[in-house]
């Protein structure tokens, strides 16, 4: 029987080192109709340019924890220390929509997300690890970035290594190459994954 009914969006979990070009990735195959770049909430500083409501929710520790407490977040944990989380109502509209949502989110909020029961969830889950062609090219990356201290880099180093240990948890990994590459083999991999029956409701 050919499907009626129509295709439920997909639930992208994007993981991966700092510096990987993972929200880079994202924000490209995203059009704001078919698919959206997950807009999370934090705790940390705004940086030049970054605009609350479209780059995250910044929002102070106490109102963060707040929504933790009142169950409003699909998933959230501390990195950096910084909280960073996303919202369940934002996640679950779109999917029933049909619209795809991708989430840029660390190896622990990726296993929150794995562990939801919801079948909705189970249904449009899928998983990508953005790995880095090596620990010295990750360092050149983001020491040209600019914007941390030598003290957060190195934080983001130790952390970088640690989420690597992760890559088998996820169902695709992508090695970075050049940004052409990376956003070929990333369209590709997506373009495949809307075509899974298991998007379309019985």
């Amino acid at each position: 029987m050919i499907p009626t009914t129509p295709r439920l969006g997909m639930l992208i979990i994007v993981s991966g080192p700092s510096g990987t070009g993972k929200t880079t990735l994202c924000r490209k195959v995203c059009d704001g109709e078919k698919a959206v770049f997950s807009v999370s909430c934090t705790t940390r500083p705004s940086r030049p340019g970054e605009v609350d409501g479209k780059d995250y929710f910044f929002l102070d520790e106490a109102d963060f924890l707040a929504r933790v407490d009142r169950g409003e977040l699909f998933e959230y944990a501390r990195v950096h220390n910084r909280w960073y989380g996303t919202l369940k109502s934002y996640v679950f509209e779109n999917l029933r929509r049909g619209v795809d949502v991708f989430m840029d989110i660390d190896v622990q909020g990726a296993n929150q997300v794995r562990g939801c029961e919801d079948e909705l969830v189970r249904r449009c889950l899928t998983d990508i690890f953005v790995m880095p062609p090596s620990l010295d090219e990750l360092r050149s990356r983001l020491s040209g970035r600019a914007t941390e201290s030598a003290e957060v880099l190195e934080l983001r180093m130790k952390n970088a290594e640690a989420e690597m240990q992760h890559w088998r948890d996820y169902r695709y990994c992508l090695i970075s190459d050049t940004r052409e590459s990376d956003e070929s083999r990333f369209r590709t991999l997506i373009e495949a994954e809307r075509l899974r029956s298991s998007l379309y409701e019985d």
